[in-house]
């Protein structure tokens, strides 16, 4: 969750820090601080609860050294509250020449804590992180090696961490270790980076190494070495970071969230390019560790995902069995696991998590394989340990998504689900070819159908202005609408703080239309009229019901639905399409209404309360 960099080299360490977490501000901003060791050899440390800007002001107001290392943290809360105290880093021993900054939790802590206060160790802080302080400082006064303290330390530690390390006695190193939180290694020319994620350092570099799982770093100005937590070296592999850094900035937008949305026809274009063929047959080069003979033997498939992501799950569920005919369920990750669920080597889990680092999915996975089964990741980041630790993976080109709502991810991730359930299909060859080539026809248009909600989006952002006094909206949905409309009623809550619920629209007379009053906003998510299987009647009926007992109805429905409009007082028209590839569409305008209702509040759309974007503990 939180964020983490680290620096030594030549450049100006303070604005390498800041500026690298400025970029990982949206893992955590409950409070921020850094730890520099000016080239006289005395470490430095200003921490601030609060946004980064406290951290700066608080900076300005008293000044740091110049220096050429240092490692920056800015945190989302888990052990302690969101204080001066509690924020990294956290000094140790009774040197205060070591300071540390963790990402993470310290399950064990407790009794780490407790022997350390039975030797008399004061603590400052309510954090998990500080006993790591203080047990890495008491093992360098017994060793007077940082590297050989640190090894020491990290193997007893339980649970998720990234620790990073300095000490004014050895100025020119920082030591990190990494377990179930990740960490990348940024790799320049006389200097080096570390970073949660390589928007920590994009601006400087586009080298980069990802950290394993239980291994150690230790990084100067001029060298890299990796070695596991049992001291054997490690083999380094470097990846080539694919966008820069003006790609994690607004741009002029007026939020993250807003520029995120305008970015999706882009972010659909590249997670469709070079793998959707003009006639609209489906190649995935990344797919290589499942075979043919694996598709063709599969007897389900699990797709295991949290949040946003399990709602693209859901959409990917109705694809994957019209098209292919294997039997999918999906799984909230965190829940996975702890019921003894039923796995085979004919089960496929597909794992779907933006960052490739949600604690809870890595696990769900890692119990997946432990169990026999194949494992394919979609995935928004490179050398993420989902895609290491998974035989195949279908990258979504989204770019950084820095806004904590997801909105370009989400679409990319449901572009990619319809890219595995067409070529899923292309190998059972339930439907005929024919068939899955039209299907894959319709998808190459998606790009440019995108771009037209996007132009027309001045509806949703007038009605989300209209309803910013709204207490609940209610969202409803039939078939893939069902997961738009929990999709939309999650991003009203994460952004604009009120009561939101998503409801499958046949369910509504079974308990939810209770909930309809006088001039409740309700949403609808409108199949289209044109499939011969359409729900279209069941949901203009489902609309009538909630008019009659008084609802204000906003439907989004497709362009040429004549008889949506004589029964709700606001419609959103989306572009005509293949009627299961729809979510793409209908879900932007919801994004759009949630983003206009919290500015209207006066919120923060980009760093909503509570929330950080990468949940890295479980």
């Amino acid at each position: 969750m939180c964020g983490i960099v680290g620096y030594v080299g030549p450049k100006s360490t303070l604005e390498v820090l800041i500026g690298g977490l400025r970029r990982l501000e949206y893992r955590g901003y409950d409070s921020a601080g850094v730890s520099v060791i000016s080239p006289s050899g005395h470490l430095e440390t200003r921490k601030k609860a609060g946004k980064l800007g406290n951290l700066v002001a608080e900076i300005e107001e008293h000044p740091l050294p110049v220096a050429n290392i240092g490692i920056g943290h800015t945190r989302w809360a888990t052990h302690g509250a969101p204080t001066d105290g509690n924020a990294h880093p956290h000094l140790g021993g009774k040197r205060q020449k070591l300071s540390l900054i963790h990402n993470g939790i310290i399950e064990n802590f407790a009794e780490l804590k407790a022997e350390l206060v039975a030797a008399g160790t004061s603590f400052s802080s309510e954090t998990d992180s500080e006993v790591a302080a203080h047990l890495i400082a008491r093992e360098f006064e017994k060793s007077g090696d940082l590297v050989t303290a640190f090894s020491a330390v990290v193997v007893r530690l339980h649970g998720a961490f990234t620790i990073l390390v300095i000490d004014e006695d050895q100025p020119d190193v920082i030591v990190a270790a990494r377990r179930n939180a990740p960490l990348v290694i940024g790799l320049g020319d006389g200097e080096n980076f570390l970073g949660s994620d390589v928007a920590a350092f994009v601006e400087h570099t586009k080298r980069a190494i990802s950290v394993g799982q239980d291994e150690i770093v230790i990084l100067r100005a001029n060298s890299v070495e990796v070695r596991s937590f049992d001291g054997k070296p490690v083999q380094l592999e470097e990846f080539t970071v694919d966008w820069d850094a003006s790609a994690a900035s607004k741009g002029g937008w007026s939020s993250f969230m807003a520029k995120e949305i305008a970015d999706q026809p882009q972010a659909v274009a590249d997670t469709l390019m070079g793998r959707l063929n003009s006639d609209g047959s489906v190649h995935l080069s990344e797919t290589d560790g499942l075979s043919h003979e694996d598709i063709k033997n599969l007897e389900r498939i699990i797709i295991v995902a949290c949040g946003t992501a399990a709602y693209a799950g859901d959409i990917a569920k109705y694809a994957i069995e019209k098209w292919s005919r294997i039997p999918v369920q999906v799984e909230l990750s965190h829940e996975f696991r702890y019921r003894d669920p039923i796995i085979t080597k004919n089960t496929l889990v597909v794992a779907i998590s933006q960052s490739g680092e949600t604690m809870d999915t890595l696990m769900a996975t890692r119990y997946a394989k432990e169990h026999g089964a194949k494992v394919l990741a979609v995935c928004n980041t490179q050398g993420a340990t989902l895609a290491r630790e998974s035989d195949a993976v279908i990258y979504t080109h989204a770019g950084p998504e820095v806004a904590v709502a997801s909105t370009k991810a989400l679409t990319a991730q449901i572009t990619a689900g319809y890219l595995l359930g067409l070529w899923l299909a292309s190998i059972r060859a339930v439907v005929p070819a024919a068939e899955l080539k039209r299907l894959g026809k319709d998808l190459l248009k998606m790009p440019g159908r995108v771009s037209q909600v996007i132009a027309g989006l001045k509806q949703a952002e007038r009605l989300g202005t209209e309803m910013a006094d709204a207490k609940s909206v209610l969202f409803l949905g039939r078939n893939v609408g069902f997961p738009v409309a929990m999709e939309g009623a999650l991003k009203l809550k994460e952004l604009a703080y009120i009561h939101a619920e998503g409801f499958a629209a046949g369910e509504l007379k079974h308990g939810p239309i209770a909930l309809i009053e006088e001039g409740q906003p309700v949403v609808v998510i409108v199949p289209s009229p044109r499939d011969e299987e359409s729900l279209h009647p069941k949901v203009i009926s489902n609309i009538q019901e909630i008019r009659a007992r008084g609802a204000k109805v906003i439907a989004i429905a497709e362009e040429g639905d004549d008889q949506v409009a004589s029964y709700a007082e606001n419609v959103i028209y989306v572009p005509q399409c293949e009627p299961l590839l729809a979510p793409i569409l209908t879900v932007i305008p919801l994004q759009t209404f949630a983003l206009a209702l919290s500015t209207a509040k006066g919120l923060d759309v980009d760093q909503p309360r509570n929330l950080a974007k990468s949940v890295t503990v479980e």
